[in-house]
């Protein structure tokens, strides 16, 4: 078994494994000069290149599983929520969901492997390419209704918490189809051979613990629930440490976490039946190599060496990073964490 699946599963392993959210992305010339040639809808869309992307980031870094190429919005598509991509604004919904019609609209149930194909055809392309372990993935119910309610980013998520705090009843059945919807994509990907999952509740650090309770953690659980065992699942939210507990209820083999809260702080609050994903400052890769190798250590120092830790930044790789610097990082981690 690999390091990381092992641990995923919180069994010892020689060293901490590693591997970097966005690791495909805007950092690298070669994606850069891609992108050049064909649009970021097409580069998903495309299994071919999907493939190649994401195994180039794992064979360029040297870490120890790979992400597949894609992208949470996606699933929106089978939806029937309206999307496009734009290059100066990011992503924009047609026609933000707002009211009951809408919801009534989107289908509680999607077959996912067929009519997210691609994404599967990119997965079974992947694994015959990788030496390690692929992850599959899906954006969380909470940041894809964030999304479609606001119609793109936001700052305040006026109009999410407006919808959710007005009407509960039509939160709760927006959610509920997102969550199904998201439970089947995800076991579709694992179908196709992704070995472990990821989830991303990338906004949800701008609710309370309590609103995290009453109007997301079920529909959270309602995914992890859903999915078979004996396939590691990572649960990663950023902005609010105080959510992990709560976020851990709702599951997951292994809670991803920024750089808000230390590793060991976040094992005593957790504790140790979970693993730990993190989680240094994506800023510290732009820095000099000295203080990246003094970063890294401190995530390592605070682990402890303890079965379940998986080196990760906080969030993704920044664009302004350099593909030496990613790899002196994955390289300083298998090194100084050496058992």
């Amino acid at each position: 078994m690999s390091v990381f699946l092992k641990a995923c599963r919180r069994e010892p392993t020689p060293y901490t494994p590693i591997w970097i959210m966005r690791q495909a992305g805007r950092y690298q010339p070669e994606y850069r000069a891609l992108r050049e040639r064909v649009s970021f809808i097409e580069l998903c869309k495309t299994p071919e290149l999907a493939c190649e992307v994401t195994v180039r980031a794992v064979d360029q870094l040297g870490v120890d599983a790979g992400i597949i190429f894609a992208d949470i919005l996606l699933i929106l598509e089978p939806l029937q929520i309206g999307f496009e991509f734009t290059d100066d604004r990011g992503p924009r919904i047609m026609n933000p969901i707002r009211t009951a019609a809408q919801v009534d609209r989107i289908p509680e149930r999607i077959d996912a492997a067929r009519s997210l194909h691609y994404v599967m055809d990119a997965i079974r392309a992947t694994t015959k390419e990788l030496s390690v372990p692929l992850i599959g993935f899906a954006g969380a119910p909470f940041t894809l209704a964030s999304y479609a309610i606001e119609g793109g980013g936001s700052k305040d998520y006026y109009e999410t918490k407006k919808l959710m705090y007005g009407d509960e009843g039509l939160w709760n059945a927006f959610m509920a189809r997102l969550s199904a919807a998201i439970a089947d994509y995800l076991r579709a990907q694992i179908d196709a051979g992704a070995q472990a999952v990821q989830l991303f509740d990338s906004w949800v650090g701008c609710l309370s613990v309590a609103d995290y309770r009453r109007y997301v953690l079920r529909h959270t659980k309602a995914i992890f629930d859903a999915l078979p065992k004996d396939t590691p699942a990572i649960h990663f939210g950023t902005g609010n440490p105080a959510l992990y507990p709560a976020m851990k209820e709702a599951g997951g083999d292994v809670i991803g976490i920024d750089w808000r809260i230390s590793i060991d702080d976040a094992w005593s609050v957790l504790g140790d039946r979970v693993g730990l994903q993190g989680n240094m400052d994506p800023a510290a890769l732009l820095t000099s190599p000295d203080v990246l190798r003094a970063r890294a250590s401190e995530v390592l120092q605070s682990a402890a060496g303890r079965p379940g830790h998986i080196f990760n930044l906080g969030h993704g790789i920044m664009p302004q990073a350099t593909v030496d610097q990613a790899r002196a990082l994955v390289d300083h981690v298998h090194e100084a964490s050496q058992r």
